[in-house]
């Protein structure tokens, strides 16, 4: 069953950011664009490559209006540790948040019941609190902050004109389509 259109549950979590723990629950996610990435654990390989890959984007997507949440079954004090003893996560300035109860993992549904761990699952949340993008990955293949960036790019375009659809690799500023007719069997 797709995701698309889900709204979010209801949620309280606590996270680590910019030297401090603080809650996050969804009331701070409803009103702005939302990225949840969530991935297997803290202390691991693949994990603090595309954390760092994120952080590195940080700036463009809070310039298009987005958080970026990170996610895993971590509690927020190992979050702490991991920033602390890592020099690739001591760069993160977005919300880590800790999932030890796996109620954002099932509400994703990426959680992996016989690890105790969540996929790695990336999902665009609109202002509404509803998932309009998301792809899930294996645990062996790591994810492009930049994509990511380009799809929450389309997905606000198309938000703001729901007459245009985004074709393959678009990128803002580029040629959109406006579905009619006229187009059938013409692309």
């Amino acid at each position: 069953m797709s995701l698309i259109n889900k709204e979010i549950s209801d949620f309280s979590a606590q996270a680590y950011q910019n030297g401090e723990f603080r809650t996050v629950t969804k009331q701070d996610v409803l009103g702005k664009w939302s990225l949840f990435f969530f991935y297997p654990a803290d202390f691991t390989f693949v994990c603090p490559t595309e954390l760092e890959d994120l952080q590195n984007k940080y700036a463009e997507f809070k310039a298009a209006g987005c958080e970026v949440y990170s996610v895993s079954t971590d509690t927020h004090f190992v979050h702490k540790a991991w920033h602390d003893h890592s020099e690739r996560i001591s760069k993160i300035t977005y919300p880590m948040l800790a999932d030890p109860t796996h109620a954002l993992s099932r509400d994703f549904e990426v959680y992996i019941e016989e690890n105790g761990l969540a996929e790695r699952g990336s999902f665009i949340v609109n202002p509404e609190g509803k998932i309009v993008v998301y792809e899930v990955n294996a645990g062996n293949v790591g994810r492009n902050a930049d994509e990511l960036l380009r799809r929450l790019q389309a997905s606000q375009f198309v938000a703001e004109h729901g007459d245009q659809v985004c074709p393959a690799k678009w990128q803002p500023g580029a040629e959109t389509l406006k579905p009619s007719l006229d187009l059938v069997g013409m692309l």
